[in-house]
């Protein structure tokens, strides 16, 4: 059974163009970068997310005796097709964004630098990869910034779209600032803190409310957050109150959570659980949570589900990996509303007033210009160069949000990005 770190996880038309490359010899060097056009409404950022993974892939890539024999097989290419991709592995370099770093369209948050085969087969794995995690890393990030100093758990695996998605949901909503997730297996892959109650059918499936709450804290007599919704949520409150033994705290998860937030936590305080914390949950999103921390609502805790997984307000980015050189010389994309920069790029962030975000530019990396330049090697000659773990990405991002601009921010297209684009086209123009 083949897993899905198999090249054959790709559009078929990378395996069409690499048989039609080889078979004209196009194996030079070949620069492709990964940018997104345009912010999608409701964004005024984004952060990189998924590096990780995608340099994984890139590591192992390689066909296994599987992946040939369908290759082989499949009606669709030649025998000697087969053969070169038998001995095909990464042998690039690779530049990128560190994760959880902030940035803008137009920047390229991701560079590969490589033989065209090897350069072009990365692209379909490589977008999904980087997409899927950006695009729940920004979601997440708006989220942390609703609830400054509230505590943010992942609730989404249930409502994700696939495991694999689910799985790097809880890894990219905690680059971004979350403090865990409710799937188990993040714990153990990614060493994300993992978080649970219970759920109504606990309840319903003891003869009585108290009951269930009795057992649960007996089962778990240091860390009981108690569900006490199910039937009536101020009695569960108080019926919560009455466990024998240390109540962590209550969760509501359906309901008017601002004015319920309010009952429980007198009820809490009233019988002597000044420390019993108010976890909420239930159909939350940035704008929702956003609502109760300005309202004062006691919620100490919030779980994200749906909103979060499947980022329902912005799905999904205009997220490309374009050429931008092959054979030495740069190349450019025309179409209407789709035309790229050209040429290998760098971008220089410069800072402001209390170290916040000024201004980005987008120039030539052979362009050396003042202020941080963020796109930096982190793999040479296919091998992977040390890279900060996900504690350190997770830090990385959060001081990235408190260093946020005003908005609009500029993104500077340099002289030297615009007198190549130029170039190109009067090149292209000529042929």
């Amino acid at each position: 059974m083949l897993s899905l770190a198999s090249p054959l996880l790709t559009d078929l038309y990378q395996l069409t163009m690499l048989q039609a490359y080889y078979e004209r010899d196009m194996t030079d060097t070949a620069v492709f970068e990964l940018f997104v056009r345009k912010l999608p409404p409701g964004r005024d950022f984004l952060v990189a997310a998924g590096l990780e993974q995608a340099l994984d892939f890139a590591a192992a890539l390689g066909f296994g005796d599987e992946e040939l024999d369908w290759i082989r097989g499949c009606g669709i290419f030649r025998p000697a097709f087969a053969e070169r991709l038998a001995r095909l592995r990464f042998t690039g370099d690779i530049h990128a964004m560190a994760e959880g770093t902030v940035f803008y369209p137009n920047e390229p948050i991701l560079r590969v630098t490589a033989p065209m085969p090897e350069a072009q087969l990365l692209e379909t794995r490589i977008l999904n990869l980087l997409h899927f995690q950006t695009v729940i890393a920004s979601k997440a990030a708006r989220v942390r910034l609703a609830a400054p100093g509230k505590g943010l758990i992942d609730f989404g695996l249930r409502r994700a779209h696939g495991a694999e998605a689910g799985l790097f949901a809880a890894r990219a909503s905690y680059l971004a600032g979350f403090d865990g997730t409710a799937t188990a297996l993040a714990a153990p892959r990614f060493g994300i803190p993992v978080f649970g109650t219970m759920a109504h059918s606990f309840v319903q499936a003891h003869e009585s409310e108290a009951q269930s709450f009795v057992h649960f804290a007996e089962a778990f007599p240091d860390n009981a957050v108690l569900l006490v919704d199910t039937y009536d949520t101020v009695e569960g409150v108080r019926k919560a109150l009455a466990v024998p033994g240390r109540l962590k705290g209550v969760r509501l998860d359906s309901g008017d959570l601002d004015a319920l937030a309010r009952q429980a936590r007198k009820i809490l305080d009233q019988g002597g659980k000044e420390k019993a914390i108010i976890f909420a949950s239930g159909n939350l999103d940035e704008e929702r949570v956003g609502a109760l921390v300005k309202a004062g609502a006691p919620i100490d805790s919030f779980g994200v589900g749906t909103s979060l997984t499947t980022s329902a307000d912005a799905p999904y980015l205009d997220a490309v990996y374009k050429l931008q050189e092959y054979a030495g010389r740069a190349r450019r994309k025309r179409s209407t509303g789709k035309a790229t920069w050209p040429g290998r790029k760098q971008v220089y962030r410069h800072y402001g007033a209390g170290g916040r975000f000024a201004r980005d530019v987008v120039t030539l990396e052979s362009d050396a210009q003042a202020g941080e330049a963020l796109v930096r090697p982190v793999m040479r000659g296919g091998a992977r160069l040390p890279q900060p773990d996900l504690a350190a990405a997770r830090k990385h991002c959060l001081a990235q949000l408190d260093r946020l601009p005003g908005k609009p921010y500029l993104v500077e297209i340099s002289p030297a990005v615009r007198a190549l684009a130029d170039e190109v086209d009067r090149s292209t123009l000529s042929t």
